[in-house]
């Protein structure tokens, strides 16, 4: 293993210790297709694995990542005198970014063991109440009525917005809700005989605060996804995208782009984040996850999250605002822009080698896209002109009815999502216990996960599901090895 050399720089405007951080560097005698996030790439498959910065920080961009980690680590209150950063609410999701996605990685679905955190917590705070921590919700209920709103978006609830949040401010202003999933579960055969138990929530919502949602709701339950390479992502030219989704449909299978409005830029863009690449850039799904899940305002979104009727939540948490400053937000964004992706590991055993084919011929491929070219990148030039292996094409994909859940967003209809990207992902469970795949996390293993392909990817699930079972083993190494 290379030597780990610790961050210590100080964020010495602001008076705030930067949060202790490590870096591995790539060693010189790794194959280039183990490089899944090209020279950007960390050897590391520790539960560590995502919490490194790139290699090639400099200075000013080591102190905004020193930020930008405590932003993400710190745990946020409610009123100034508790033992946390002031600012949280008055409705909310959770106290920290790392609530749902521990050690960067994806949220865990209910019942699953948090491990311990690798990342710091932030600046301790000398005042006198302790606030406890929160477990994570597991997921949040994205809302949203029929039609579309100004843009072309989802149209919010006009009394709960877009987003159930299921924290007030004990005592003052009540939470919009609870919710409760329930789990019904059906088995599979295959056609050798294994037998395959495939689970889908049913999302049960109560204690609704400010009325009734209406008999027109549409729901739809999501997973916090993991973490690592969004700033490559982001790298990736429109036109790349947009010349994925130019390509001749192939078995059928044939990706589109999602068109949305990016707030944070004031005009319309080329969707790439999101489960449903329902966000233009990363720093709009920065401020939106601030907004709605934490509670805490930006000079993106600068209102508070208040329902309308509600007087007492829209005198709460005045002082301060926006509780994300620019700083603040512009140091978030070079935390995530700049998490490097762990490399690929046993690339050489004969079983992944196989199920590598395997997953190529079944036309897995097509969506899951191996390999792309970032391109110019100002905000953060080391990410630019680089192969990375991400197993994306960042466009929409109709995965059919079982995955549904009937939710327009933009351009992407009830049955559509983003292809996720694949790299990291055998590390998954390793990081933080997140083992669980899909919007949802109804996939509790990755074999689950290709079964419920339907729609586009049909055939592709049916020609793995057709395998026999020492080759749908060896395309589960395969990806165990990303």
């Amino acid at each position: 293993m290379p030597p780990i050399r610790t961050l210590t720089r100080i964020v010495a405007a602001l008076l705030l210790a930067a949060p202790v951080t490590a870096w591995v560097a790539t060693g010189p005698d790794l194959p280039e297709a183990a490089l899944s996030g090209g020279a950007s790439s960390i050897a590391d498959d520790s539960d560590a694995a995502y919490l490194h910065p790139i290699a090639t920080l400099e200075g000013r961009q080591k102190d905004l990542f020193a930020l930008g980690h405590q932003m993400f680590n710190n745990r946020w209150a409610f009123f100034w005198f508790e033992n946390a950063e002031f600012g949280r609410g008055p409705t909310s999701n959770a106290q920290a970014c790392a609530t749902c996605h521990a050690n960067n990685g994806r949220g865990l679905s209910g019942g699953t063991p948090t491990l311990p955190s690798v990342a710091s917590e932030g600046v301790p705070r000398d005042h006198h109440i302790t606030v406890s921590f929160e477990p994570a919700p597991n997921l949040v209920i994205r809302l949203s009525l029929p039609g579309k709103d100004a843009h072309g978006g989802p149209r919010p609830h006009p009394e709960y917005g877009d987003q159930l949040q299921i924290f007030g401010v004990k005592g003052v202003v009540p939470p919009e809700g609870s919710f409760a999933i329930e789990w019904s579960e059906r088995a599979e055969s295959l056609p050798d005989g294994e037998v395959v138990k495939l689970r889908s929530p049913t999302v049960r919502i109560a204690d609704l605060g400010y009325g009734p949602l209406g008999n027109d709701i549409l729901t739809g339950p999501r997973m916090a996804p993991p973490l690592v390479g969004l700033g490559l992502l982001e790298a990736v030219p429109d036109a790349t995208i947009e010349g994925f989704a130019a390509r001749p449909a192939v078995d059928g299978i044939r990706g589109r782009v999602n068109r949305v409005w990016d707030e944070s830029q004031g005009k319309q863009a080329l969707g790439r984040f999101g489960l449903k690449a329902n966000h233009g850039s990363l720093r709009e799904q920065i401020a939106i996850a601030f907004l709605n899940d934490i509670g805490l305002s930006s000079p993106v979104y600068p209102d508070q999250n208040c329902p309308p009727s509600s007087q007492t939540c829209k005198e709460q948490m005045v002082a301060g605002k926006p509780e994300i400053t620019a700083l603040r937000l512009a140091a978030t964004e070079l935390y995530l822009r700049a998490l490097a992706v762990p490399v690929r590991r046993n690339l050489d055993d004969p079983m992944v080698r196989r199920g590598e084919k395997l997953f190529a011929e079944a036309r897995c491929a097509v969506c899951h896209i191996p390999e792309m070219r970032t391109g110019p990148y100002p905000a953060l030039p080391q990410l630019a002109d680089q192969t990375i292996r991400p197993y994306t094409d960042l466009l929409l994909h109709d995965m059919g009815d079982g995955l549904a859940d009937r939710r327009p967003d933009y351009l992407a209809g009830g049955n559509d999502w983003r292809t996720p990207p694949l790299w990291g992902i055998g590390l998954s469970a390793r990081v933080n216990g997140g083992g669980h795949f899909l919007h949802d996390g109804r996939a509790r293993s990755f074999l689950e996960a290709i079964l419920w392909h339907g729609g586009e990817a049909k055939g592709s699930r049916d020609a793995f599901a057709t395998l026999p079972k020492a080759d749908r083993d060896a395309v589960l190494a395969f990806l165990s090895s990303l």
